[in-house]
């Protein structure tokens, strides 16, 4: 898998010197400056990989240099792995997008919505409508983060510990619908917790956990073989250093261990994080991407339909309105001009607004600590970056790297 050397970038219509610019330029500006430990990026074009390059270490300033065997957490490129399940099910009559999230977890039935106060004093109502399967997917659910810092819903999240590592996944959504939603479904667009919800679905329909469904059914087949909740004895040397900059004081700190030195990786989690929870390298999650990318399918193994895949990278999102349209959370993984949001993850719906050269119907999502990755089926271009800085937006080395990398098409 990926084992050979990179193909001639020329073959498929991609400009060698553009290519070496990308590594070069984050190097330059990011990791000769101190800002990052590392820089793993790798593009590929008509499933050929042209460009697979590793920059730094395993820690600030120190440590392993990276390579194709490091372990990345990929917090929420989860959740496109986790929205395949879902449409799997899907596939197989097992759920509907259309049917009540209360007719899988029966408490979301008498869920309520903020209406006012604070989170001492909260006053609730009933919401306009139930909740349904596809708000999960499209984060049009209600439900929210806790580290939003920004109403008295995720300020409830925060006292009640939504996400405590020491439940399961089935117990937190059932915790979850007895705290209010931020809206009513279908209403607005808030990032949070509504694909762990969904995994936990996928777990009642399919009678399977979570990590043993992925192993099965999709990171099996696709030989995705470092790709999982936590990282065995004989890995977790391959894990490396997470850091974290707090935005007032400029600071960054260490956030998790490398190795066996990790708080959260070294065991399997009671908490099977649908949202969040994954480890990978990039060569695993290439060969999801490229899954996706060939409609479903790779190396004979078929995880979806054609027709499922291209229904998944529409947008979903009523009436056609964007993320900025919709969008009231001040965090999300994705830039929100000119992007909808599909079955899992964003999808470009208009390049101009978006204001750099792309594709419309790219599909892309990224994690907390700075990895990313997108789809461009109409170039057949797939892009994934990896380093490990929390929180995401701190440096946009996401447009960075599509404009780089759409200035290296030749053809």
């Amino acid at each position: 898998m990926f084992e050979h050397d990179p193909t001639d970038p020329h073959e498929v219509g991609l400009n060698p010197d553009r290519l070496a610019a990308i590594p070069a330029y984050f190097k330059t500006s990011y990791l000769d400056t101190g800002k990052l430990p590392c820089m793993a990026t790798l593009l590929s074009r008509g499933g050929e990989i042209a460009l697979e390059d590793y920059s730094g270490t395993t820690h600030l300033g120190s440590g392993e240099p990276i390579g194709p065997h490091t372990i990345f957490r990929i917090y929420s490129m989860t959740k496109p792995i986790t929205s395949v399940a879902a449409m799997m099910m899907f596939e197989e009559g097992k759920l509907r997008l259309d049917h009540d999230v209360s007719r899988y977890i029966p408490e979301f039935a008498d869920v309520m919505v903020y209406d006012s106060g604070d989170k001492d004093n909260i006053k609730t109502r009933k919401p306009d409508r139930p909740m349904k399967v596809l708000d999960l997917f499209t984060h049009t659910s209600g439900i929210t983060y806790g580290f939003m810092m920004q109403h008295p819903v995720d300020a409830i999240y925060r006292k009640e510990k939504i996400g405590r590592p020491d439940e399961t996944l089935q117990a937190m959504s059932k915790r979850l619908a007895k705290l209010p939603l931020i809206c009513s479904p279908g209403a607005e667009w808030w990032y949070g917790h509504s694909i762990d919800v969904l995994g936990a679905i996928v777990e009642i329909v399919s009678g399977m956990e979570l990590d043993e469904f992925f192993r099965q059914r999709i990171t099996g087949p696709l030989g995705m073989h470092d790709t999982e909740f936590w990282v065995p004895e004989e890995k977790i040397d391959r894990l490396m250093a997470c850091y974290q900059k707090d935005a007032e004081t400029g600071e960054t700190t260490l956030a998790d261990g490398a190795g066996k030195a990790s708080k959260l990786y070294t065991k399997r989690p009671a908490l099977l994080n649908a949202g969040g929870g994954l480890v990978s390298t990039l060569r695993d999650y290439h060969r999801f991407c490229l899954m996706l990318l060939r409609g479903g399918t790779l190396d004979g193994e078929r995880i979806l339909s054609p027709k499922t895949v291209e229904y998944m990278r529409q947008n979903h999102l009523p009436g056609g309105q964007t993320m900025r349209d919709m969008g009231k959370s001040t965090f999300t993984e994705v830039m929100a001009d000119g992007v909808g949001f599909g079955l899992g993850g964003s999808v470009n719906t208009d390049t101009i607004a978006m204001q750099q050269p792309g594709s419309e119907g790219t599909f892309s999502w990224g994690g907390l600590a700075s990895t990313f990755f997108w789809i461009d089926p109409e170039e057949e271009l797939i892009g994934i970056q990896a380093t490990q800085l929390m929180p995401s937006s701190t440096y946009p080395m996401r447009p960075q790297f599509q404009q780089l990398a759409y200035a290296a098409i030749d053809w």
